[in-house]
């Protein structure tokens, strides 16, 4: 059995390089607009980059194109995302077009097209050993959750999602969730511009200079109607 899974790794490997190298080639002219038109109305740089876990938790950048302007001075990054966002941001969140630059971490092979989207490294400490399983696979582009509620998913229902998928994952599975989430790409379903805090993801602590404090434990934050959402840093 673990040699038939390690040849269905190899061949859904083999189709993320081959699927990323022809959707950069496809998609190349809108990447490029995309990229100017960044340039144009935000300035450098054009892209987010930001470390995530990725299989096994192994460290590496992944790159969006950037949706936010620059923190200012005591801004805490997580708890300005509404006055960060600009308008290219917000359609570039809308339709999805933010995420193209992640086609090159499927290239370099940081990424699966297909897989649970890397969070952000100050939620490794809060993983039971079950949730960290979610690391079994590589991240990806899209996912189980994705299709499955999104950014409505409470913290630990989106590990749990992730989980699942690292268990039932298959060919076909990768398959139905790439179609779903072309379907709720064009109808815009379950795309949301900022997410929501008060789904239960644990913050960094920060000191009054707005900078993330490294020993502080982390926080989670409830559910209020005045809950700030979440920023381009985080798990998107």
């Amino acid at each position: 059995m673990g040699r038939f899974r390690g040849a269905r790794l190899a061949i859904k490997r083999l189709l993320d390089f081959a699927g990323a190298l022809v959707a950069i080639v496809l998609l190349s002219p809108v990447v490029l607009a995309v990229a100017i038109a960044v340039l144009v109305r935000m300035g450098r740089p054009i892209l987010f980059r930001q470390e995530r876990p990725g299989l096994h938790g192994r460290i590496f950048r992944i790159c969006k194109f950037r949706t936010m302007r620059l923190t200012k001075p005591g801004e805490v990054y997580y708890l300005t995302d509404n006055e960060r966002l600009t308008g290219l941001g917000s359609f570039l969140r809308r339709t999805s077009l933010d995420e193209l630059p992640e086609l090159w971490n499927v290239l370099r092979g940081d990424m699966s097209l297909v897989g649970p989207r890397p969070l952000l490294t100050e939620y490794l400490s809060q993983y039971t050993p079950e949730e960290a399983r979610r690391h079994d696979m590589r991240p990806g582009v899209t996912g189980w959750a994705v299709v499955n509620g999104r950014n409505a998913l409470m913290f630990r229902d989106r590990l749990r999602f992730d989980v699942w998928y690292v268990d039932h994952w298959s060919l076909r599975l990768d398959a139905r969730i790439v179609a779903l989430t072309l379907w709720q790409v064009v109808r815009r379903q379950g795309v949301s511009e900022t997410e929501d805090l008060a789904l239960g993801f644990p913050l960094p602590g920060v000191g009054p200079d707005g900078k993330v404090l490294e020993d502080a434990p982390a926080v989670t934050v409830e559910r209020t109607a005045e809950t700030p959402a979440e920023p381009e840093a985080s798990g998107r």
